[in-house]
This record gives structure tokens, sequence and C-alpha cells, in this order.
């Protein structure tokens, strides 16, 4: 009877044993799993407001004498570019001052010779050959000139053809026979083809006609972008006059400069090349936005983020609790195989 009571004793003490190494790897499996769950909820919500926020994209409206021609006016648009507010200065400080003087001048000396030296009051023709001094005046004033000009232009070359940063946003213009195709390499490759609209549809949508597009070329503002062209036929050239840009596309070649858009909006441009009978017909439309609107634009479009770490935190931090869970099953697993038979 002793040795009974003290064998059940004994199975008792194994079995309470056997249950709460049980309960151990339970309780660490229900924190694992609740961490996990936590973490897919996060993630689910981080990807419902990146789609939320791709879907917030709307057409920015074109604001009238911004980016596009005006009725009846003469001279450059009004510049949103670096490069462009140089060579604008450049133009009114500098080209302008000089064209007018010399055409004053030059009018003026035809003038007063017309008058001085006309007939009625020189019956004699003079039989001046040679003037040393006026041969040196008119040969150095006009090399001083080109100089003057030839400082700020070189100045301006250098500052077109800069070479873009590393990290820039690369895009891929290229000019078909007779609309555009948008290229967006660094943010997944997705394409953009681009068409004139109708000029009813343009007026429709507050377009101007002959410059409105079904698909814009959309950008980010506020930093230098690659822009690259070519040409899927013959040579188009890809120009905007609002952003100081102009570079030629063409088939077989890749061409590259640096754009920079310093204020968001909506700037025009067109097809600068001869390319056939609709080159008239093949619009450029820009539309800047800043930052975070281009990036849920790209998302809207089913692109990815340039230069962004990959959506890949999220998973693998819930893969973390996951790992944790599987462990903590097995060790429950185990634990109970082991107790079995003792118990």
């Amino acid at each position: 009877m002793i040795f009974a009571e003290k064998a059940r004793r004994a199975g008792s003490v194994v079995m309470a044993l056997g249950l709460s190494l049980t309960a151990l790897p339970r309780a660490a499996f229900a924190q694992a799993a609740e961490a996990a769950a936590e973490a897919t909820a996060a993630a689910t919500e981080a990807a419902g407001n990146a789609a939320a926020k791709a879907g917030s994209y709307v057409p920015m409206k074109p604001v009238p004498g911004i980016g596009q021609p005006i009725d009846g006016a003469y001279g450059f648009q009004e510049q949103f570019s670096p490069n462009g507010h140089y060579a604008l200065w450049m133009h009114n400080a500098i080209l302008m001052p000089i064209i007018t003087i010399i055409s004053l001048f030059v009018l003026g000396l035809l003038m007063w010779v017309a008058y001085r030296y006309r007939t009625a009051k020189n019956p004699v023709a003079s039989r001046t050959s040679h003037n040393t001094l006026i041969e040196v005046i008119w040969t150095l004033v006009p090399v001083l000139i080109l100089v003057g000009i030839a400082i700020p232009s070189i100045s301006l070359l250098a500052k077109q053809y800069k070479p873009a940063p590393e990290n820039a946003l690369t895009i891929k213009a290229t000019g078909n026979q007779w609309f555009w195709t948008y290229g967006y390499p660094d943010n997944g490759g997705f394409e953009v083809i681009s068409n004139m609209l109708p000029d009813e549809e343009a007026v429709k949508r507050g377009e101007p006609a002959k410059l409105g597009v079904d698909n814009r070329l959309v950008l980010p503002v506020g930093e230098p972008i690659r822009l690259q062209t070519t040409g899927a036929d013959v040579i188009h050239s890809f120009a905007v006059p609002s952003l100081w840009f102009k570079l030629d596309a063409v088939p077989g070649r890749i061409n590259e400069k640096v754009l920079f858009i310093e204020k968001p909006g909506v700037y025009y441009g067109q097809c600068s090349e001869l390319c056939g009978a609709r080159h008239g017909y093949m619009p450029i439309a820009i539309e800047a936005l800043p930052r975070d609107k281009f990036n849920a634009w790209v998302l809207a479009q089913g692109g990815e983020l340039d230069h962004q770490p990959k959506p890949a935190a999220a998973p693998a931090a819930a893969a973390a609790p996951a790992a944790a869970a599987t462990e903590a099953a097995t060790a429950e697993a185990a634990a109970t195989e082991s107790a079995a038979p003792a118990a």
C-alpha cells in the first residue's frame, strides 16, 4: 500500500511537470502568433496607405501664360529652369543692347555718309584710299565685341551640357511618327505613350489646342533629371521653350542632357525637327509635380519608386515572429512527446 501511494504521488509530480513544460511553449507560441498578426496588420495597413496615396493623383490644370505661348506676345517665354534664367539674362542684358547699339550706329553712319557725301555737297570724290586709325578701330572693336559675347556663351554651353548626378532620375523620350513614348527605367521600366488631343477634347480638358496630349510626361520638380532622347524612325527633336531645353532624338543614338524644373506646373513644347507630314502634330506636355505626388503617380502606374528601398522591410519584419512561432510549435511538440511516456 505504501509503495502504491508513493507511485501515485510520483506519477502526479511527473504529470504536473509535463503539463508545465507543455504550457511554456504554448505561451511562447501564442505571443509569437500575436506578434506575427500585428506585423501582418501593419504591413497591410502600409500597403493600403500606399494604394490610397497612389489613387489620389489628379492631373494638374495648366495656368494660362505659364509654360505655353501667349497670344500677341513676342520674345522668349518666362523661364522655369536655372539655364533658362541665365540664357534669358544673357539675351536681355548682353545680346540685345549690343545688337541695338550696333544697328543704330550703322544706321546713323549710313545716313551721315549719304547726307555728307551726296553729289550736291561733294561734287569731287575723295581720293583717300587708306586711313590707318579707322582700319584699326573697325578691326579691334568687332573683336572685342565677339570676345564679350563669347565668354557668357561658352559658360551657357558648359551649363547646358554638364553631366547629371549619378543618382539622378533617368527618363527616356522616344520620338515616333508622330507621337512620343516616355520610358521610366528607374521606376520599373513602364512606358507612357503620348498623342495629341483633338482640338475639341483639348479645350474641353482646359488644355491649349494643338498642345494638349492624352498622357503627359510626369516629372518631379526641384531636382536634376537625366533626360535621354532617341528616334524610332526619323530624326525628331524634344524642345520645351519655357524650360530652355532642346535635344535632338536621332535613330540608333542616345542623346543625354540634364533637365531641371524649378516650379510645379504644366509646360508645353513641340517636336522642333522636321520629321514628316504630321511634324506639327506631336506636341510635348510636361507635368512637374512635388516628389511625394510624383511617387504617388508612379505607384498609380504600377511602377516602383526610384532609388528608394524596396518594400521588403514589412515582410521581413513579419518573418521574424513567424520563425519564432515555428520554433515554439516545434518545442511544444517535442515537450508533449517527451511528457507522454512519463505520464
